[in-house]
């Protein structure tokens, strides 16, 4: 067999495979595609290291960079399969069946996973062999009508794959969460207060006080975003309580919603990082919630599962502290929750990095222990207990940016939740600290701008800057990395100035 067509038989095989596994798992459960399970299961398994580097080099689009390489690696495979099956069918139908399995496996290993989820990559598994085995019994090529009858095949797999893949698409978006998301009208009983006009300096250089929806940052471990319709929605809430309760989402409706202006930062953030944003919230009381539920003594984790298996451990006492501003988010800059914020109910606690605290496509709530319960991150050695650092950041000037000497403005953020910044600081080249102009303070619970104007010469420069809360506090300049409890360190920006405007 030549080669050429060795190749094709194990790529078009591969893509049936994928494209029977996506099809049936349309009609179980999106997370049942075996490719889908298969890129979880190597989130899981990957170290942080390797987490922090793909977050830090590609962002938000870490997730495409990993679906992107798995599909790179599967049709690596398929070109070794149909390689190695030149004379016989038994390698490529050996290595077809192994990967089936490792999707059978990685689907089994997913904790969402139901008795009938199984049967997506098994549809896969079969789908890949009879593919392999079909073409490679209709290559003959010393035979004209051999040549045509293996075209014609190949042709007609790969169609079929495309035609499974769209509809395993079509299946698995069916559910219209969008229709339920716009048929949603929220109306806080208490707004939050309108943002002062000099909250920011972006004219500045700063990021504008309210970030907007499709700007706010998003770092989670969803491969596929969790499509869950408000009326569909239930919440368990369990464990040690007095009184069990099943939530609805008019339930939550029925509460008092109050609308807060809270800033939201993820443990992922590197020093001077870009995982800080800053909305205003709408929802329920969470320590009224509890409360209602009635938390045992003893009960000191509340433990939280999204739809998807994902789970978070938050500090009781962190919740129910007064002036907590603690609740279950349904709505976000006056409209529902988007679907990748957590639609349709998220966890909110300010003061907390968001992966002890911020549960999106919230389903279950467990009051246990911290010694009972490790949830997803601290299985991974994370710290159990996070509390946001007070920090600050240089947004002006940029790395290496070119700027007029003489008089410039320097500027940036900074954050300290429940206590409020007192003041930033910044220094050029090493010299004296000199303080900042700091922007009205909307609460403690978010970020605070500032800006101070400097005297440069012409050449290079570093400016760095370090933040003091009102507990006194200044921020250290020893550099930690983000991994266990959040990065620490000052900020810093070389950058050049030069003569002229």
């Amino acid at each position: 067999m030549k080669a050429t067509r060795s190749v094709v038989i194990g790529l078009v095989s591969v893509a049936a495979a994928l494209a029977a596994g996506h099809l049936v798992a349309g009609l179980i459960s999106p997370l049942a595609s075996p490719f889908l399970a298969v890129g979880n299961t190597a989130i899981d398994l990957t170290p942080h290291p390797v987490k922090d580097f793909a977050i830090r080099t590609f962002g938000e689009n870490d997730k495409l960079v990993l679906l992107g390489g798995m599909a790179v690696v599967l049709a690596g495979l398929g070109v070794v399969a149909g390689l190695l099956s030149r004379r016989s069918p038994w390698p490529g139908t050996v290595l077809a069946g192994a990967l089936g399995l490792l999707g059978v496996a990685a689907v089994l290993a997913r904790p969402t996973s139901t008795t009938w989820a199984v049967v997506a990559p098994l549809a896969s598994l079969v789908a890949g062999v009879l593919a392999f085995r079909w073409l490679w019994s209709r290559e003959k090529p010393a035979e004209e009508p051999g040549r045509r009858r293996f075209l014609a095949s190949t042709a007609a797999i790969a169609a079929g794959a495309g035609v499974a893949a769209l509809g395993g698409q079509w299946l698995a978006g069916r559910v219209d969460v969008e229709a339920s998301r716009r048929a949603i009208t929220l109306r806080p009983r208490v707004k939050a207060p309108e943002i002062p006009f000099d909250a920011d300096f972006v004219r500045e250089g700063t990021p504008p006080f309210m970030t907007p929806l499709d700007k706010f940052y998003r770092v989670d471990t969803a491969l596929s975003i969790p499509r869950l319709r408000a009326e569909d929605w239930r919440l368990r809430v369990h464990g040690m309580v007095d009184n069990e309760m099943v939530l609805t989402y008019d339930d939550l409706l029925r509460r008092p919603l109050e609308e807060k202006t809270i800033t939201l930062v993820c443990v992922s953030n590197e020093v001077g990082g870009p995982y800080i944003s800053t909305a205003n919230f709408i929802g329920v009381s969470l320590p009224d919630l509890l409360r209602d539920a009635g938390v045992r003594p003893g009960a000191d984790q509340l433990a939280t599962r999204s739809v998807d298996g994902w789970t978070c451990g938050t500090p009781v006492e962190s919740i129910m502290a007064p002036g907590s501003n603690a609740m279950l988010a349904i709505g976000m800059n006056g409209e529902p929750l988007p679907l990748e914020r957590g639609f349709p109910v998220r966890m909110v606690v300010p003061g907390l990095y968001g992966y002890v605290s911020a549960t999106k496509w919230l389903v279950d709530m467990e009051l246990t222990t911290f010694d009972a319960f490790d949830p997803y991150w601290v299985q991974r050695t994370w710290a159990k207990k996070a509390p946001v650092k007070t920090m600050s950041r240089i947004d002006r000037p940029k790395s290496f940016e070119r700027v007029p000497a003489g008089k410039f403005v320097a500027a940036g953020i900074a954050w300290a939740q429940h206590t409020g910044i007192d003041r930033v600081e910044v220094r050029v080249d090493g010299g004296p600290w000199q303080e900042t102009t700091l922007s009205t303070e909307v609460n403690v619970d978010t970020w605070r701008m500032w800006r101070i104007e400097l005297d440069l010469k012409e050449g290079n420069h570093t400016v760095e800057c370090r933040a003091t809360d009102r507990k006194g506090y200044t921020q250290t300049d020893q550099r930690a990395a983000p991994i266990p409890d959040g990065a620490t360190g000052w900020h810093s920006m070389v950058f050049t100035s030069v003569a002229g405007s």
